[in-house]
């Protein structure tokens, strides 16, 4: 005769969620704002893609035909004063510079409020630290995701930047400007999001409040800001080294001579016999170790701005 076991079944462990939940939770969690995200990659590339293409068509036959004295003319065809409407190439050509510092900006306010402070402040945190989620693995999925997707996506569009440069940068017209650019289309630009999405999470983690940590986060990104525009890396304010330019009119000889900036006078081409143009700007022997070194110096930053929020919230969750 079978008799009844009054053991007690062994205690199921808990489950414990792999990194991959963890990251596929978190691509859910904030999904709108990756929609937002791939919604500014896809608007910011198209634009590249067409400042390549055929939106460079009317200034590129201005250039062929007059030279860098068609290139002035076709710079001050918009609005006067008025840099926001412009629609003229020269211009066009920095807004996706403009977009992407806007985004990289975006990115400390978005990990300082609804990807850290949010969730600390509704209490959500301590129901996912209670399923076998341990704060550290916690806030490594907070940033991981992130870190991948701004990484992508502002490196996508350095690269057609580049290719764009490569491609149309005789069709910019001289100044700070076009050396501006050309240090700030490198890698230094795709490791910048990440140190502002490492100085969000980390007021985020001190604060626990959504707007005091957004508003602390947009001081210290502005301050990171103006120093990369000004002062980076350790030199005086506006010291970017300047871009040779090589430009030359050809004749129907095929000899090279001094663009005599004839605008839009065919009579003045016909009297130096020109039948083309050169316009070249030389790279600087300065770009690699400028992005060399602006790349480790914000490397070190986010590596030390992640470990003090590893640190402080180990201290606060002892």
């Amino acid at each position: 005769m079978a008799t009844a076991s009054l053991d007690k079944p062994a205690p199921t462990p808990p489950l414990r969620p792999s990194p991959l939940d963890l990251l596929r939770a978190e691509l859910r969690l904030h999904r709108a704002a990756l929609w937002i995200w791939t919604a500014f990659v896809v608007i910011s590339a198209g634009l590249l893609l067409w400042l390549t293409g055929p939106g460079a068509h009317t200034t590129q036959k201005a250039f062929d035909t007059f030279g860098y004295a068609g290139v002035q003319l076709e710079s001050w065809k918009g609005p006067v004063h008025n840099v926001f409407l412009s629609t003229t190439y020269n211009d066009l050509f920095y807004d996706p510079s403009k977009l992407i510092g806007v985004a990289t900006f975006c990115v400390a306010l978005f990990a300082a409020g609804p990807l850290i402070a949010r969730e600390l402040e509704s209490g959500t945190t301590r129901l996912a630290w209670s399923q076998s989620v341990s704060p550290a693995r916690w806030l490594a999925a907070k940033l991981a995701v992130p870190a991948v997707v701004a990484t992508v996506g502002t490196g996508l569009l350095i690269l057609l930047y580049r290719l764009l440069w490569s491609s149309h940068s005789d069709l910019l017209r001289a100044g700070y400007d076009p050396r501006h650019l050309y240090f700030s289309i490198g890698p230094a630009t795709v490791l910048a999001p990440l140190l502002a999405l490492a100085l969000g999470a980390l007021c985020g983690l001190l604060l626990r409040r959504t707007l005091p940590a957004m508003a602390v986060a947009a001081v210290l990104q502005y301050v990171v800001t103006a120093v990369r525009s000004g002062l980076w890396p350790f030199q005086r304010a506006f010291q970017v080294p300047d871009l040779s330019v090589h430009s030359r009119a050809i004749t129907s000889s095929g000899a090279r001579i001094t663009d005599p900036e004839c605008y839009d006078k065919v009579a003045c081409l016909a009297k130096h016999d020109v039948t083309g143009f050169t316009r070249t700007y030389l790279p600087s022997d300065d770009f690699w170790p400028r992005q060399l070194l602006e790349s480790g110096v914000l490397i070190a930053l986010t590596v030390l701005a992640v470990g003090i929020a590893f640190w402080a919230l180990k201290r606060r969750t002892v």
